[in-house]
């Protein structure tokens, strides 16, 4: 098992907290569509969506969960079953000028990119699925060249292994940041604030909510502790 996302005992509570995220948090305005990005119309939401369905196993149609979607999730979801996709890992790998970034101050957003395993927790798309799927896709996806791409991923859970959908990184996108190293992806996770919150946040709640079914990653575990030590730095020590 890849040592960086396996599960191990925690020793410590987290360094980052909800206070030294209040500090990174501010009212920030939606400035709207990105100047020269192309944004996805129904046609493109209906035609991945179909594209999707196409292609889909028999059964239910199952979506591999690794951040945001475990604490936010678009449409309805039912069940939850751990679960590890192996060939890919989390990273903090595409930039956004938007939601929690600025045209100013570019926040980083989490897909999974090659590499390693990822654990996390496989749902049921509920009836009516067709429904269902697209608000799942109108919130993970926006500009087109899609940085953040549908797949379906093998994953195995105790049950045995599957085909379930997951949104994996477009290396040859334009936002891809490419493996960047922790002490970057922390300073920016530290000052990066957008409408949606800050990227602070979204580190945050993510391994909250991964600690809850079960599941700790290495490698989030060290990047929390780097982005408290950057928040003491850029916002004042609490």
């Amino acid at each position: 098992m890849n040592k960086a996302i396996s599960a191990v005992p925690r020793k410590a509570p987290m360094a980052l907290t909800e206070a030294l995220v209040a500090r990174t948090m501010r009212v920030v305005a939606d400035a709207g569509p990105t100047p020269g990005m192309v944004y996805m119309t129904d046609a493109d939401y209906a035609r991945f969506r179909d594209e999707i369905l196409a292609s889909a196993p028999p059964g239910p149609l199952k979506l591999f969960a690794y951040g945001s979607l475990l604490w936010k999730p678009a449409g309805e979801v039912r069940g939850g079953e751990r679960a590890v996709a192996r060939g890919w890992h989390r990273s903090f790998c595409f930039t956004v000028q938007r939601f929690r970034g600025t045209l100013e101050q570019p926040g980083l957003m989490m897909a999974l990119d090659r590499g390693g395993q990822c654990q996390g927790m496989v749902f049921e798309i509920a009836e009516p699925v067709a429904e269902n799927l697209e608000a799942l896709l109108r919130r993970e996806m926006t500009i087109l060249p899609a940085v953040n791409v549908p797949r379906w991923l093998q994953v195995s859970t105790e049950g045995g292994a599957s085909r379930a959908l997951g949104f994996v990184v477009d290396p040859a996108n334009p936002r891809y940041a490419g493996k960047l190293d922790k002490p970057a992806v922390a300073a920016t996770l530290a000052r990066a604030v957008g409408h949606w919150g800050s990227g602070a946040q979204y580190l945050f709640e993510t391994i909250r909510h991964l600690d809850a079914c079960g599941i700790r990653d290495r490698n989030l575990w060290q990047l929390q502790e780097l982005v408290a030590q950057e928040i003491g730095r850029a916002h004042g020590a609490i």
